[in-house]
């Protein structure tokens, strides 16, 4: 899609960000309904990703969570959007954010962090939440560019219009080390599924998977603390974002250990809340090369 079909689709865009929340939500049932009902959109996938997590569960628990799942990936997609227009006020309104004061006492400190999470909840609405709230460090979120630039600026525009800065994913380190000086906080969604040559491969939902290492390697190289990020939602339109420090010396850990321990964290949330992650990706697509013990 070049550029006139990037004018043409921009007022649709903004004209489901600028809904009230109530039609918003609204337009989500409708769009579960077209994209999962009618279209089956990546139903298969979703199935066969819950049932080889789930071994235990049965098949009705399974289509259960499915069927949630789509309800909150459909409203996660619009309250994407709604990021374009969405005010600070209604955002601190919309996330509670507790164990901020893990990241102010970092930042009195001068002390980056990492912060790590995954597909999980509403990564989009917390980066916007988190650059709403005083005395943190400095927000930045690695992102992949998108290949449309026009898209890509949209989305540029919309991930840092609170506040927050992006690094992109190709030069993750050396802007890190480049930014050293700095009071940061740089988020690492790290449940992507990265080449299985160079992946740490671990147990995760009860299958042999593929783990990028960038977050372990960074945070010991440049001796910041791993904080975990966890993000639920008590209820329809209103999410949970909650702090806590995962590695607090990353120097002292053995190989693999803060991979392990940020991957299995991850994992007692979706075990938790099943229907609260991203559930489309295919995560299993690799397999463990012969040569990777």
């Amino acid at each position: 899609m070049g550029a006139l079909g990037y004018y043409l689709a921009l007022p649709f865009i903004y004209g489901i960000a600028l809904l009230p929340f109530p039609l918003l939500y609204l337009l989500s049932d409708g769009f579960r309904f077209v994209l999962f009902t009618l279209i089956g959109y990546r139903r298969q996938v979703i199935l066969t990703n819950l049932r080889n997590s789930f071994p235990e569960k049965s098949e009705a628990e399974i289509q259960a969570i499915a069927r949630k799942f789509q309800q909150w990936f459909c409203d996660l997609t619009l309250e994407t959007l709604k990021t374009l227009t969405i005010s600070p006020k209604t955002v601190r309104e919309r996330v509670r954010f507790e164990g901020t004061e893990i990241l102010r006492r970092y930042a009195e400190q001068k002390q980056s962090v990492i912060l790590v999470l995954g597909h999980f909840g509403n990564w989009e609405l917390a980066g916007a939440r988190y650059s709403a709230e005083p005395g943190l460090p400095q927000l930045y979120v690695i992102y992949h560019p998108l290949q449309n630039k026009w898209f890509d600026g949209l989305m540029h525009h919309m991930r840092t219009r609170h506040g927050t800065k992006l690094y992109t994913m190709r030069e993750t380190s050396k802007s890190m080390l480049r930014d050293r000086h700095l009071n940061t906080a740089t988020a690492f969604i790290a449940d992507q599924t990265p080449s299985p040559e160079r992946a740490y491969w671990m147990t995760f939902l009860n299958q042999d998977t593929p783990v990028f290492q960038g977050t372990e390697g960074l945070s010991k190289k440049l001796g910041y603390p791993v904080i975990y990020i966890s993000i639920t939602r008590p209820r329809r339109g209103y999410y949970r974002m909650a702090v806590e420090t995962l590695v607090a010396e990353p120097g002292a850990t053995s190989e693999g250990e803060i991979t392990r321990i940020h991957t299995q964290r991850l994992e007692r949330d979706i075990v938790n809340y099943p229907d609260l992650w991203l559930w489309t990706h295919r995560r299993w697509k690799h397999k463990r090369p012969a040569s990777v013990t």
